[in-house]
């Protein structure tokens, strides 16, 4: 832990105790606050006191999942009657990480840290999730995940803005669905990674992930055809270099890792 300047951590009771001061910041997992230096901060507001549920089930048959539900636990969530659920798994295992961070990282910490690998961005894109977001100003505001991500490390988020939890409809987890990811390493940071769902009516929904700079989403109103999908894919201008990928490679292989997700959708 490299927090030099740290001088106290807070720990949140009430939405009141969310206000922060100048060098604070919101501890939820904390796996990536304490992964490098964070001189600029001088205080931490402890979000998992305020006693979030890990997730509930909504009464129109949807999912709320706390921004505070680590890993561990949203991987439990029953699938038995939401099939889409299996996207969580799917995603948290392409993550690069110790069982340490398993136990600890939360989805809110995976979505708002805003880094092309984070896999939980891309399965939540692919299923329509819906941010809750609490305001400075006592209020709250909505937007999906694909809109909120902005960049790397770049969110819509404004000071003193909190993610409360992630909303997905009772549609989208009848979903069929399908994972795939590539890394040049067995080991390695996921290059790209392929989450998509097809509907009951046949709406067809690809997010990709990984070697773009932020979600990308690719809706089609009936399974596409190959032609159709890559013109889609060939339109997306994101895309980037760095040691784990160069951006033709990362082009190259979502190519064909979306080519399988079609097949199977449309299987």
């Amino acid at each position: 832990m490299d927090l030099p300047n740290l001088t106290g951590v807070r720990l949140a009771r009430d939405r009141s105790d969310l206000a922060l001061a100048a060098g604070e910041a919101p501890l939820a997992g904390g796996t990536w606050l304490y992964s490098e230096p964070q001189t600029h901060l001088t205080g931490l507001v402890d979000l998992t006191t305020l006693g979030w549920p890990d997730w509930t089930e909504r009464v129109d048959g949807g999912l709320s999942i706390g921004a505070t539900c680590a890993v561990v636990d949203l991987v439990r969530i029953p699938d038995s009657d939401r099939p889409a659920v299996r996207l969580f798994r799917q995603g948290a295992e392409s993550l690069l990480q110790s069982f340490k961070v398993w136990n600890t990282a939360t989805i809110g910490g995976n979505i708002v840290t805003a880094l092309a690998a984070g896999a939980l961005i891309g399965v939540t894109a692919a299923l329509d999730a819906e941010l809750v977001i609490w305001t400075a100003d006592g209020g709250e505001r909505r937007q999906r995940v694909e809109a909120f991500v902005l960049g790397q490390r770049a969110t819509s988020l404004a000071r003193g803005e909190v993610l409360r939890s992630i909303e997905i409809g009772p549609a989208p987890l009848a979903a069929r669905t399908a994972f795939r990811r590539i890394a040049l390493s067995p080991l390695g940071r996921a290059g790209t990674v392929v989450a998509g769902r097809r509907d009951a009516g046949g709406t067809t929904v690809l997010s990709i992930t990984g070697g773009t700079a932020r979600p990308e989403v690719l809706r089609f109103p009936e399974p596409p055809g190959p032609e159709h999908l890559l013109a889609a894919i060939d339109s997306i201008r994101s895309w980037f270099t760095d040691a784990h990928g160069a951006a033709d490679w990362r082009a190259a292989m979502t190519r064909t890792l979306a080519e399988s997700v079609r097949e199977e959708l449309a299987a």
